[in-house]
């Protein structure tokens, strides 16, 4: 199956272009998100580079992001880049247990690989990939069990819809160590 980027551009913006007025656009550099301002009547979604799985953890932030936050450059969100000490790794961890576990989540529903970023290649920490994994896991089987919120929900129907994927379940969540 082909991921192409304009694909997931087309998705998002069929989703929700119309109702929260946001767009997925392309970028040349690192991703970002900008409310509408002077620059575009519409917010953005920047992902990286074209890749698309760039796009689908930036839109996994977005679905975070309450109204408020949808309203501030980067979701007014605290980021610490890569080269991160263990305190700082940790609380990074911390704000990226949802939104990876969402692009888990996107992903499975687009039939599209999957793997957990502890984003930190240069810190002076080497971070548990697989404690983190079993973290985002968890809240993967949190939301199969007890819901997963509106936005969410609708993009994951419509990547099911138009890569033609089943339903997503627990099994198709493996728990880390059986990767």
């Amino acid at each position: 199956m082909t991921h192409r980027y304009q694909d997931l551009i087309d998705i998002f913006d069929g989703c929700f272009a119309g109702d929260f007025n946001t767009r997925l656009i392309k970028g040349d550099d690192e991703p970002i998100y900008l409310p509408a301002d002077e620059q575009a009547p519409y917010h953005r979604i920047v992902f990286a580079h074209g890749f698309y799985s760039s796009g689908m953890h930036e839109i996994s932030h977005w679905c975070i992001a309450g109204a408020a936050r949808r309203e501030l450059v980067d979701f007014g969100y605290w980021y610490c880049p890569d080269g991160r000490d263990a305190a700082t790794q940790g609380q990074f961890e911390d704000v990226e247990v949802k939104p990876q576990a969402l692009e888990w989540m996107f992903c499975v529903a687009a039939g599209f690989p999957f793997n957990v970023s502890c984003d930190n290649l240069e810190g002076d920490v080497e971070p548990d990939r697989i404690a983190f994994q079993r973290r985002v896991h968890a809240q993967v089987m949190t939301w199969l069990e007890h819901g997963i919120p509106p936005r969410p929900t609708r993009f994951i129907a419509a990547l099911q819809a138009y890569y033609n994927t089943p339903p997503l379940t627990a099994d198709q969540f493996p728990w880390p160590e059986d990767l």
